[in-house]
């Protein structure tokens, strides 16, 4: 007698641990798929009881509708394996929130091999993946954040750099065209000679933003190219649509009147234009289309600034 009492205890403190403890201890039998237990805690953490935990039916029926059939599939699939695994996924809660839970699962088999039951505990790390998303969040804004110029808030070099190489494969591959736009400030030195960085900052900025205002595609980018120099890349954007987009630039910076009294061009800030239209053979590089419109960008400055000068790339 004294050897079943001894059990007993032993069974009272064994449950007293499993049900003192976050985590969630549960048991189901493999034949019927019903559960044999399920910790008291489930109830604080879903708002369920735990009677009303029957079956496998009932823990995939309050899973998230996103999660669930990738979650059992896998689970069935390891457990029927043989093999212990862990499975994340969001559990529905009663009133129409979701916890995060993280399932560790042991298989126990029978002598031939075949799965008696299922063992395992569930674990609440709703705050670990609030953490997860906060530093993916975080990491995201840090990979905006190195593709913008931290002046003007456009795009930067190596945004453009990316941009270009994507947008070259893309027009290569499918025979379309690619324009690019390069714009330099007319006189920027003598601008800043004369009213300083802050206000030379200022200019750069106010272009910029003149410059994403100008373009309307929805694969078109303006990139700070460096110092007072800027770029504007095209996809599928032809020769005509090209010069079109640069001659709205430049009005549109024309209208904004920046005023700039050491420049002979009417004492208003402006900008040379280099553009350049190509669809891209095999052998070509993207550098050797940038060398050419760059070209066209130092002619429209030899041949007295405030002007655009184009070039069609043969490929």
């Amino acid at each position: 007698m004294s050897d079943v009492s001894d059990l007993s205890k032993d069974d009272a403190v064994y449950r007293t641990l499993l049900e003192s403890t976050k985590a969630i201890p549960w048991k189901i039998d493999w034949d019927t798929k019903k559960f044999a237990y399920i910790g008291p805690q489930i109830e604080a953490l879903l708002g369920c009881s735990p009677e009303s935990w029957m079956t496998v039916e009932d823990w995939a029926t309050r899973m998230h509708p996103e999660d669930r059939e990738y979650v059992v599939n896998f689970c069935v699939a390891q457990s029927q394996a043989g093999i212990d695994h862990e499975a994340d996924y969001r559990a529905l809660t009663k009133d129409n929130g979701y916890v995060w839970l993280r399932d560790v699962v042991h298989v126990v088999r029978k002598d031939n091999g075949e799965p008696e039951a299922l063992i395992g505990f569930m674990f609440d790390i709703s705050e670990r993946k609030k953490t997860e998303e906060k530093l993916l969040a975080l990491q995201k804004e840090l990979e905006a954040l190195s593709f913008k110029d931290g002046l003007t808030n456009i795009a930067n070099r190596r945004r453009f750099d990316v941009s270009l190489e994507v947008e070259w494969e893309s027009a290569r591959s499918n025979g379309q065209p690619l324009s690019l736009l390069l714009f330099d400030i007319d006189f920027f030195k003598q601008y800043n000679d004369l009213y300083g960085h802050v206000r030379g900052d200022k200019a750069l900025i106010e272009i910029a933003q003149t410059l994403s205002l100008a373009l309307d595609g929805p694969r078109d980018v303006v990139a700070r190219f460096g110092g007072e120099e800027f770029v504007v890349l095209l996809p599928q954007a032809d020769a005509s649509v090209a010069l079109k987009v640069a001659e709205r630039c430049q009005r549109l910076i024309q209208k904004q009147a920046i005023t700039h009294t050491q420049s002979p061009l009417d004492q208003r800030v402006t900008v040379s234009i280099g553009v350049g239209t190509v669809t891209p053979g095999a052998h070509m590089k993207p550098s050797s289309f940038i060398e050419a419109v760059d070209q066209q960008l130092y002619a429209a400055k030899k041949n007295g600034r405030n002007r655009i000068e184009t070039v069609q790339v043969a490929a």
